[in-house]
C-alpha cells in the first residue's frame, strides 16, 4: 500500500516526445529529496494530453527508473473505459505498485456508468492496489460516497484516493469511510493528516521534493503560500523550470494547449522563489 510523501511527477518532454534519457536522473532527483514515491502522468504529469502508446511508454519508464528506489503508482484514467482498461492492464503488467483512475471528464456521467468505469479498471489490475482519483474540478463532478460503497463490494483492490478538492470540507468529506486518503492541496496536508489521511501526492513535490518530505512528516500546512505562488503562473512550466534551475535534466517544454513560460515569468518566477531557494545538484 502507499503511504507518506508523493510527487506527482513531471513528464520530460524534448521535441514533443517523452525524453527518455530524462526520467532516470528525475527520478533519482525525487529519491534523493526524500520522497516515498511518485504518481506519473496525473494533473501534473499532462496525462490526459498523451494518447495511449505514448502512456504506455510513459508507465515503463517510470517503473523501470524508479524500481528499488520509489513506489510508483501509474494514473490510467482516460476519456473511453476501452483505454482506461488497457492502460490499467499495461501498468499491472510491468510492475506499477498502484494504479489510479480519475472520473472521465467532459461526460457527467451517473452512478451507474461511473461505478461500471471504475469496476472495470480496478479488475483490469486485481492484483495491485487501486485508487480513485477525485477532482471534482477537473472531472466536473465527484465520486458520490454510493459508489464508492458500491465499487468496494465489486473491487477487493480498492486501496483509497487521491482527493485533489477544495475547500477543505469538499475535501474532508472523503475522510472516515475505511479508505487510505492521499491529500492532493499542500495547503491541507497538516489538517488531512491529522484527521486521517496516510500521506499527500504533491504537484510540489515534483520540483520541491524535500519541502513536501518535510511538510509530510512534520504534519504541516506551510506549503500553501509556495502552491499560491506557483499558481500565479502556467503550472507545469513553471515547475519544469523549477527542476532545471535545481540542475537536473528537464526541459521545460510542455504539451500544447499547454504553453511555455514567457520571458517576463520566467522572471517573475524566479523572484518570487527566491525565499524558497533550494541548493541545486
Amino acid at each position: 500500500m502507499l503511504r507518506g510523501a508523493i510527487a506527482a511527477a513531471l513528464t520530460p518532454l524534448r521535441e514533443n516526445r517523452l525524453d527518455t534519457d530524462a526520467v532516470e536522473p528525475y527520478v533519482e532527483f525525487l529519491a534523493d529529496g526524500g520522497l516515498d514515491g511518485v504518481l506519473v502522468m496525473g494533473t501534473t504529469g499532462e496525462g490526459m494530453l498523451f494518447d495511449l502508446d505514448e502512456r504506455r511508454a510513459i508507465a515503463s519508464a517510470f517503473v523501470d527508473a524508479a524500481r528499488g528506489r520509489l513506489q510508483v503508482a501509474v494514473h490510467t484514467g482516460m476519456q473511453s473505459t476501452e483505454d482506461t482498461v488497457a492502460l490499467t492492464e499495461h501498468a499491472a503488467a510491468i510492475g506499477a505498485d498502484a494504479v489510479a483512475v480519475i472520473s472521465p471528464p467532459y461526460f457527467p456521467l451517473d452512478e451507474d456508468a461511473l461505478l461500471a468505469h471504475l469496476a472495470a479498471a480496478a479488475q483490469a489490475c486485481a492484483s495491485v492496489p487501486f485508487y480513485v482519483y477525485e477532482f471534482e474540478r477537473a472531472s466536473g463532478y465527484a465520486v458520490s460516497h454510493a459508489v464508492l460503497e458500491r465499487l468496494r463490494a465489486v473491487a477487493p483492490n480498492l486501496a483509497g484516493m487521491k482527493v485533489s478538492d477544495t475547500p477543505y470540507e469538499q475535501f474532508a468529506r472523503y475522510l472516515g469511510l475505511g479508505l487510505d486518503v492521499f491529500v492532493g492541496p499542500e495547503a491541507f496536508i497538516g489538517r488531512g493528516l491529522a484527521a486521517g489521511a496516510v500521506g499527500a501526492v504533491s504537484a510540489l513535490g515534483s520540483a520541491f521534493p524535500e519541502h513536501v518530505a518535510r511538510a509530510v512528516r512534520g504534519r504541516s500546512d506551510e506549503l500553501a503560500p509556495l502552491r499560491e505562488t506557483i499558481e500565479r503562473f502556467p503550472r507545469h512550466s513553471a515547475l519544469k523550470h523549477v527542476v532545471a534551475s535545481r540542475g537536473v535534466r528537464m526541459s521545460a517544454e510542455v504539451r500544447a494547449p499547454l504553453r511555455a513560460l514567457s520571458e517576463q515569468e520566467i522572471a517573475d518566477l524566479e523572484a518570487a522563489l527566491k525565499p524558497y531557494a533550494t541548493a541545486t545538484r
